[in-house]
């Protein structure tokens, strides 16, 4: 075997790790190769895990990756292999563990050294250059590293085993029988996390924390107390009114720096935008305020303009730094903007918070968090004109890199959310832009009846991970039930029968790696959230779904059994787990609405208001006549009333009285008393 004195990124198609083949480390991507090469040399492994729209990567690669002197530190003393943690969520899994278990705090670029078959001694996130903030050197630290792995061999495998051990075990703890009355006192004490004023959690930084603000919509959906809506409500209104939103171009950034919205970290990722998305049309629906249409309406405005691909499927994120300047692209100075406005420059500054000096070192972020005026129809067109002639003005600078590759969990993600944004505001022209997506992930990114994980130019990441299914099952059901094509709920079972066939875990659950994928140190499963739900919740929400839609409760039970599984993880942290207090809330509270449909009538008057219910556990099922529904089912052989399109509406093992009007029904669904 040789091993090439060499940078072997470049046949890479991920942008993160394109970014890195010019550097002078002989980076080499994740495979058997690179972990053979360090078998043979006898030397220990460094890996640095990132992605392509991180500022604090970009910052370590300008610093020290492309840094002759420190390049050839690490190509003396270690096998360099770069990792892009949205390609690969596995090995980023895996490894953010390992990190944790070490007692340090996650993040990216991560950066942990491996013995040659793997395991870690020892790892951290950034490394400055030199040492300063307390934290060592980089170069001292590989020579420190590679120092330990030389002179104490038995310290380094005794750490490695024992991180072994510790990834071997987690998500195993044993089961518990959770209810309605755990999620109502994990949702009460969370709320105490609450910021009152600004919304999101206490102090700063300041992430969206989408699952947190979904455990709490349920619980508010769920009880007396409607505190939980009202978190997620003022959280939604100050991050749709703070700087974390592009006033311009639309999208969420991933998070705020600081404790009120206002200084983002500029990247913004598609997952952010999916969940705050499907959030933002239960808030639009709940509370009616103009800004959340507004933002409902921007987030599907920069997919169309910044992330669709060409074959219609959605790019995963923009990268924050441009000119090697973070937000450089995104803020402004008072001059710059006097000089596109001229004399609607005084209302705009008004508004957007425009200051001479500026409001982070010397420029000015859009934003309009002080702005109280009451909602004005003029004043809004008169400042959107003005919005739309700064962002002519921005289309002229040096953009942000786009990272278009396209994964299929999160592309599932965002078409689930985009298609009941589509129903909810009866925008067919958004739903094209969903089934789109769709319709690329299902043709170019399966083989047979799997999906992949990643494509980008043409080449294909597969095996798919449990996320991918599990996230494309819900996204296909989501456009089954909206429009009826048999062809989705066809896929949602060959998905979640490969799910099954290749990912399940017999101690509850799903793996994250499928059976036949790539051996790692360990095969990763784990019950807590990342940025987005855990594959888990994803799943046994989807399977729940499934069995409505196909009348099969070996669905149902699959998805309970799981749930039994992981319900040691959930009363361990529920605060780590909220995407599975989602998933068991609508295990334990679904509501399916039976629509009949008979032959010759028109069901869109109650088909719309189901649409429009704010309620995530609604689940609608239509059909012509109940008589092929099996015989333990709660609407098996009732009527349509009269002949015309009638609700029935199920929980907890019955149906209600039958509804032909839509005003009665969304009051049923909306207080879950009948008028």
């Amino acid at each position: 075997m040789t091993h090439p004195a060499a940078n072997l990124l470049a046949d890479a198609t991920s942008p993160y790790l394109l970014q890195h083949a010019a550097n002078p480390v002989h980076w080499r991507p994740w495979g058997p190769e690179a972990l053979a090469e360090a078998q043979a040399t006898g030397k220990p492994i460094l890996l640095s895990v990132g992605y392509a729209a991180c500022h604090w990567c970009h910052v370590m690669a300008h610093e020290s990756f492309e840094d002759p002197d420190v390049a050839a530190v690490m190509n003396a003393l270690f096998v360099n292999i770069k990792v892009d943690r949205e390609e690969r969520p596995d090995i980023d899994q895996i490894y953010m563990a390992a990190l944790h278990a070490f007692g340090e705090q996650g993040g990216w670029p991560m950066t942990l050294f491996l013995d040659s078959t793997g395991g870690p001694f020892w790892g951290g996130t950034y490394f400055p250059k030199e040492p300063k903030w307390g934290r060592p050197g980089f170069v001292q630290v590989l020579h420190e590293m590679a120092r330990i792995h030389a002179e104490e061999p038995q310290k380094v495998a005794k750490n490695a085993a024992a991180i072994r051990r510790r990834l071997e075990q987690q998500a195993g703890a044993g089961p518990g029988v959770l209810g309605r009355d755990f999620l109502d006192a994990a949702a009460e004490r969370l709320l105490e996390l609450v910021d009152p004023r600004h919304g999101g959690t206490r102090g700063a930084p300041k992430f969206p924390q989408t699952n947190l603000l979904e455990l709490f919509w349920r619980a508010g959906r769920r009880g007396p107390s409607e505190d939980g809506v009202a978190a997620t409500l003022l959280t939604l209104e100050r991050m749709s009114r703070g700087g974390i939103w592009d006033h311009l171009g639309g999208g969420f950034a991933r998070y705020s720096t600081d404790e009120v919205w206002l200084v983002p970290h500029f990247e913004k990722m598609l997952y952010d935008n999916a969940q705050i998305l499907e959030l933002l049309g239960r808030a639009w629906g709940t509370a009616g305020l103009p800004l959340f249409r507004e933002r409902i309406e921007g987030i599907v405005t920069w997919l169309s303009d910044e992330m669709t691909l060409p074959g219609g499927a959605f790019a995963s994120a923009i990268d924050a730094d441009s000119e090697h300047e973070e937000g450089r692209f995104y803020v402004w100075s008072a001059e710059e903007i006097v000089e596109v406005l001229g004399p609607a420059f005084d209302e705009f500054a008004a508004a957007y918070d425009v200051r001479p000096g500026g409001n982070w070192e010397g420029k000015t972020i859009l934003n309009r968090s002080a702005d109280d005026r009451p909602w004005d129809r003029a004043r809004e067109a008169r400042l959107a004109a003005s919005r739309a002639a700064l962002l002519a003005r921005r289309a002229g600078r040096i953009r942000p890199a786009t990272d278009d590759k396209v994964l299929a969990d999160w592309n599932g993600a965002m078409i689930h959310a985009l298609a009941l944004a589509a129903r909810r505001l009866d925008r067919p022209d958004w739903l094209d832009r969903a089934t789109a997506a769709y319709r690329f992930i299902a043709e170019s990114m399966t083989r047979g009846d799997r999906l992949g994980h990643c494509w980008r130019a043409g080449r294909l990441l597969y095996p798919g991970l449990s996320g991918d299914h599990a996230h494309m099952i819900r996204a296909a059901l989501t456009l089954y039930e909206t429009t009826r094509a048999a062809g989705y709920l066809d896929d949602a079972l060959r998905w979640a029968r490969a799910l099954e066939r290749h990912h399940a875990d017999p101690s509850g659950g799903w793996f994250v790696t499928a059976d036949d994928a790539e051996a790692l140190i360990v095969r990763p499963r784990s019950a807590k959230d990342d940025a987005v739900p855990n594959p888990n919740a994803v799943a046994v929400d989807a399977l729940v779904r499934l069995a409505v839609f196909t009348g099969d409760a070996t669905w149902t039970a699959r998805a309970e059994a799981a749930l039994d599984g992981l319900s040691g993880a959930m009363l361990a942290d529920i605060y780590a787990t909220a995407g599975l207090g989602a998933a068991l809330d609508t295990l334990l509270g679904l509501i399916e609405v039976v629509l009949i449909v008979p032959a010759g009538t028109d069901g869109e008057a109650l088909r719309r208001v189901v649409f429009e219910s704010n309620d995530p556990r609604v689940v609608l099922f239509e059909t012509e006549s109940t008589a092929g529904l099996a015989a333990d089912h709660p609407a098996a052989g009732k009527p349509a009333v009269q002949g015309l399109p009638t609700a029935w509406v199920c929980r907890d093992g019955a149906c209600g009285l039958p509804v032909t009007e839509p005003s009665p029904l969304r009051t049923l669904l909306e207080t879950g008393r009948p008028v």
